[in-house]
């Protein structure tokens, strides 16, 4: 009796420890994952990513991997809805319609400028989609909802300053998007080669300060009468 019941016992313990906390804490494995998995892919691109070291980096095996989001694609993609996630969400409480239409342009600008420096990730990912020809990113449904609120919300913005007579007919709301993101992203992923080609520290705070007034005076001088 005894034996039988120290045999079940030491069968159960059998299971990895990283196994059983998985089991208890489910969500939180999961966020685990996806975080490390996000590190993964931005420091090392979707091919040189590995199953092995996101585990490792979760705390987890890659049993739980395989189990939680299936293979590594999966992952991948799970990582990259996140990501855009983080950015759409934090753009909704900006309530960008709620300010003058020159406020909310320009309070986008900032936003989208400063979510880049502290989110080198987000970056590193775009980089990596965009050298596969946004291959997974084609195959998710729930991003484009979720642009789909961004362009609307800004086009509503930009109509509210074309019948105020602020803003030019021709403001389309994809180009004033596109103008802000691309200041921002070309500045800070070719960060290293321009600082080194005109020899200025391009990340320093002064020269971070002035680019980030220039986002916003660029965007808004684009479209104003």
């Amino acid at each position: 009796m005894n034996d039988s019941g120290e045999n079940g016992e030491k069968k159960r313990s059998r299971r990895p420890a990283t196994e059983r906390t998985a089991q208890r804490d489910p969500e939180r494995t999961r966020a685990a994952i996806l975080d490390a998995a996000t590190r993964e892919f931005a420091e090392n691109g979707m091919g040189g990513a590995r199953v092995d070291a996101i585990a490792e980096r979760a705390g987890t095996n890659k049993r739980m991997l395989y189990h939680y989001f299936g293979d590594k694609e999966q992952l991948y993609l799970r990582v990259l809805e996140e990501a855009y996630v983080g950015i759409r969400t934090a753009e909704r409480a900006l309530h960008i319609g709620d300010r003058s239409p020159e406020e909310g342009i320009g309070e986008l600008a900032l936003f989208t400028w400063r979510y880049f420096l502290q989110h080198p990730e987000f970056l590193s990912l775009l980089g990596t989609e965009n050298l596969h020809r946004a291959r997974w990113l084609r195959q998710s449904v729930r991003l484009k909802e979720l642009h789909s609120h961004l362009i609307g919300e800004l086009s509503d913005v930009l109509e509210q300053g074309k019948k105020q007579g602020v803003f030019i007919e021709t403001a389309d709301p994809l180009h004033v998007y596109l103008t802000i993101a691309s200041l921002g992203y070309f500045y800070l992923s070719n960060q290293y080669t321009l600082s080194t080609i005109f020899g200025r520290d391009l990340i320093e705070p002064t020269h971070l300060n002035a680019w980030e007034r220039h986002i916003v005076h660029v965007t808004l001088a684009s479209i104003k009468r």
